[in-house]
């Protein structure tokens, strides 16, 4: 895989460099101190190229002057996921059919900056992580566990069977607001698809449907803003309930 841009490229040296094999620089970057001192000590070799050369090894916009070639993506089997000791299990963001690339490379450096959460996505009807969605992550995704599974519905059962109540983002005459809400923990929340929402067979197990209160035009929070908005009220009650222990 490739990898481009300066955040993303900062955050791998730092996190995980043994996932770069190499860098390429256009020859007009001026690599910033801190870049230069990682690539030294980790011992990455250095590729000095035009900026249409290097444009050619990454057709893209907003290299920002530098590409790395990493290693394959490596998602997190979903068990491990599960299988966290008592008292210290991750909160779940279950994403059903997310397409948009910028869309799940958001979530991902979202999650990943309140922390105690990992991603589960589907295989199939969805996107996977991919160079745009590492690049929109900015190095979210060292941060934080991705598992992808064949089916999310599986995943969600086997997530409330481990003792995790499910909470749904879903627009309907019998969900709560977010505001009103108690949340109970452990627990996983399930993000619909852009255009479809959280789809029937999924919503059969919700424990919880959830909504955002929009006092203006009757709408609706783009897939990403509306996992911020949630997340946000997610962390600062399990906060509270962990302190309560």
């Amino acid at each position: 895989m490739l990898l481009y841009g300066k955040n993303s490229i900062f955050e791998r040296l730092k996190a995980n460099p043994a996932s770069i094999k190499n860098i390429c620089l256009q020859d007009s970057f001026i690599v910033p101190h801190i870049i230069e001192e990682l690539i030294k000590l980790n011992n990455i070799s250095v590729e000095r190229l035009s900026g249409n050369r290097l444009s050619r090894v990454k057709p893209a916009k907003d290299l920002q002057g530098i590409v790395a070639r990493i290693d394959a993506f490596k998602y997190a089997p979903v068990d491990d996921l599960l299988n966290q000791p008592k008292g210290k299990q991750l909160t779940l963001i279950f994403l059903d059919r997310i397409n948009d690339p910028h869309n799940l490379g958001v979530i991902i450096r979202t999650v990943a900056c309140f922390g105690g959460m990992a991603l589960i996505i589907s295989e199939f009807k969805a996107c996977g992580v991919n160079e745009t969605v590492l690049h929109v992550a900015s190095g979210g995704e060292n941060y934080i566990n991705i598992s992808k599974v064949p089916n999310i519905s599986n995943a969600i059962i086997k997530a409330k069977k481990r003792g995790y109540w499910i909470a749904g983002a879903v627009i309907s005459d019998d969900s709560e607001d977010v505001n009103k809400i108690s949340f109970p923990f452990p627990l996983g929340l399930v993000l619909g698809s852009e255009g479809e929402g959280i789809h029937y067979g999924i919503q059969k197990n919700l424990d919880i449907k959830v909504r955002i209160p929009m006092g203006g035009a009757k709408l609706s929070f783009n897939v990403n803003m509306a996992c911020g908005i949630l997340c946000h009220e997610i962390c600062k009650q399990r906060g509270a309930y962990e302190q309560k222990k």
